[in-house]
C-alpha cells in the first residue's frame, strides 16, 4: 500500500509499515512541513496515497472528500488531549 505519514506521526511508524512491505513516503521528508491541509490533501491525491494523520481536521469529509483520494486515515490516540 502507498502511504504518506502526516508531520504529527514520528519515525517509527514508518519503520514499522515499511517492514511490513508498505511504500511509505512522509510529509517531512518531502519537505512540506508547515504546508496546508489543503496542500497535503492535493499531494496525496496526485500520488495516490493513503494519509495517514492524528489530525482530525482530515475527518471533515465536506472539506476532505476521501473518495476522491486512495484514502484518509485519521488515528485517534488515548491519552491525547484535543487542542482547545
Amino acid at each position: 500500500m502507498r502511504l504518506k505519514l502526516d508531520e504529527n506521526l514520528g519515525s517509527i511508524g514508518v519503520s514499522l509499515l515499511e517492514s511490513e512491505g508498505h511504500d511509505v513516503k512522509t510529509i517531512a521528508e518531502q519537505r512540506m512541513s508547515g504546508a496546508s491541509d489543503e496542500r497535503v490533501y492535493e499531494t496525496c491525491r496526485d500520488e495516490s496515497r493513503v494519509l495517514v494523520t492524528l489530525d482530525r481536521d482530515f475527518g471533515q469529509i465536506i472539506r476532505f472528500p476521501p473518495e476522491l483520494t486512495a484514502g484518509i486515515v485519521v488515528l485517534e490516540c488515548k491519552g491525547r488531549l484535543s487542542p482547545p
